[in-house]
């Protein structure tokens, strides 16, 4: 369970406005072949930690364990939301619609710093 910091932070980086954007962009998520292990994570919490990585310019391995998502899981989803075109998209949707033009650029630059990895 999220802590009510751990919640805060997760709604700062991911709000709920840009999280209802982007979860309709979002490919379907295929297990690896392999099998075994647990079940598949929540898409938004993956994303937020993804978002977390990305605006901190932080290291995969040093994803904070608070986040609930192992370092390995954040990259494979960010690497295949990479081939799959997400980023591009999100920012084309996110200049192409409504809010506030401070969200607005916290979306962009997220895009761009995905798109520059």
């Amino acid at each position: 369970m999220m802590s009510s910091m751990g919640e805060r932070l997760s709604q700062r980086l991911v709000p709920d406005h840009l999280w209802e954007m982007v979860a309709s962009l979002l490919p379907e998520f295929r297990p690896r072949r392999q099998g075994g292990g647990r079940g598949p994570l929540d898409n938004r919490s993956v994303f937020t930690a993804v978002v977390y990585v990305l605006s901190s310019e932080s290291a995969w391995r040093r994803l904070p364990s608070s986040f609930a998502v192992s370092p390995a899981t954040a990259h494979r989803r960010f690497v295949a939301w990479c081939e799959a075109g997400l980023w591009e998209r999100m920012r084309q949707a996110v200049l192409e619609g409504e809010g506030a033009d401070d969200e607005k650029r916290w979306a962009v630059s997220i895009a761009e710093a995905a798109m520059s990895r």
